[in-house]
């Protein structure tokens, strides 16, 4: 289903399903997150297809043009239009003559590109590294990831209607969740959320980037980018998330739940029950 209708149906959608329970069966109608491939293209360039839920696209092309390192600022992009076309969407996104002109002289392979991000490149020293960027120091308590994460269940409308979606949320010092933002895909999620920072003009550093996700070494890449200091993962990271989050010298605290979390990296940065600021 194609985002041309207003209200609930742009993001969400009604499905048929027969559900099983107690060994009955029963028709219903359920929600289900809408996904369609979104066409990201600079000037007249298609750039790369992303699948994605069709909403806050606008910061979903901040985001991800910062994370692509496509352009330094918001101030690069000089419009952004979402066109509707046969297959799903255009994100259609113009840059300054300059930016445009170094987009152009870029050398990237970007055939048979995934979510994941790494499809196109065919050496393994063209892993991204994102540029580490000095920002303030920063510390929270372990009861501000607490309360993070008891908020995050409330400000998740279209998980909390489909289970089918990521969130990525950017929290106070304090666990209070400032801004939130949701996609299928978690890649997606944290760009929107990047997207959402820099046009409200917010700095990354000064919290913490908390994610419904898993951890890899992307989200870890997306965050420095976004100057994240400390990132809280409610799943696992993985082995090469550690070694960015190292690498950052970022704080990666995962497995994150209510009731407990572990520290992977930079535990300097939580203060457990009892310490001072």
């Amino acid at each position: 289903m194609l985002p041309n209708e207003v209200g609930r149906s742009f993001v969400e959608a009604d499905a048929q399903s027969v559900s099983y329970e107690g060994g009955a069966a029963e028709e219903r109608t359920r929600s289900v997150a809408v996904e369609v491939p979104v066409n990201i293209v600079y000037g007249p360039t298609p750039f790369a297809v992303m699948m994605a839920t069709p909403e806050n696209l606008e910061d979903f092309a901040v985001g991800f043009s910062l994370t692509e390192g496509i352009i330094e600022s918001a101030n690069d992009i000089r419009s952004i239009e979402i066109e509707t076309v046969a297959l799903g969407l255009r994100l259609v996104v113009t840059l300054s003559a300059q930016r445009m002109q170094q987009h152009l002289a870029r050398s990237r392979n970007m055939a048979g590109r995934t979510g994941c991000g790494l499809c196109g490149i065919d050496d393994l020293s063209a892993l991204p590294v994102a540029r580490t960027i000095a920002s303030a120091e920063v510390a929270i308590a372990a009861a501000a990831i607490e309360r993070a994460l008891a908020m995050i269940e409330e400000r998740q409308p279209l998980n909390e209607a489909t289970r089918a979606v990521h969130a990525a949320a950017w929290c106070g010092c304090d666990g209070a969740v400032e801004l939130v933002r949701e996609d299928v895909g978690r890649h997606n999620a944290l760009d929107k959320l990047i997207g959402a920072l820099v046009r409200s003009g917010r700095d990354g550093s000064n919290g913490f980037l908390l994610i419904t996700s898993r951890c890899s070494f992307e989200m870890i890449e997306k965050a420095a980018v976004m100057r994240a200091r400390i990132v809280v993962a409610m799943s696992a990271p993985t082995s090469l998330a550690i070694e960015r989050a190292k690498l950052h010298d970022m704080t990666l605290v995962a497995i994150a739940r209510r009731d407990g979390a572990t520290i992977f990296t930079g535990g300097h940065r939580i203060r457990r029950a009892g310490e001072s600021a």
